[in-house]
């Protein structure tokens, strides 16, 4: 079982990649060439994959 700090630093770290991915994906809404917003899209998709799996860490371990 986690202690209630490492909880903390765990949300925290989702908070952040979704932040992260947001903005990604902002950018390549912006972004006119095509290379760089696939770039983007294929970074923020992978942020958002980080989110899947940290909550799911989180879950986890907050049931444990």
């Amino acid at each position: 079982m986690l202690t209630t700090k490492e909880l903390a630093l765990i949300e925290d770290e989702i908070r952040a990649e979704e932040i992260i991915a947001k903005t990604m994906n902002w950018c390549a809404t912006q972004c006119e060439d095509q290379e760089m917003r696939s770039l983007l899209e294929h970074l923020a998709e992978s942020h958002q994959k980080n989110v899947l799996k940290i909550s799911t860490y989180f879950n986890h371990s907050r049931v444990q």
